[in-house]
């Protein structure tokens, strides 16, 4: 997934202001870092939407 997809299922899911505090804020306990963190470690940003998405129960339709 491009982190152009990633950002724009974020924004659209969570809220511009929410998403991009939920990635530079928020430990996903499956990773051990942010979102941000995870993506600049190499992490596809779908493994980080689908850990999000799992985190904040949205409905798997969606991710």
């Amino acid at each position: 997934m491009r982190l152009t997809e990633f950002q724009e299922l974020m924004h659209t899911e969570f809220g511009v202001a929410r998403a991009d505090s939920m990635l530079i804020d928020y430990v996903i306990p499956a990773f051990g870092r942010t979102g941000s963190a995870a993506i600049d470690a190499g992490i596809d940003p779908r493994e980080v939407w689908r850990a999000l998405c799992a985190e904040f129960d949205v409905p798997r339709v969606r991710w």
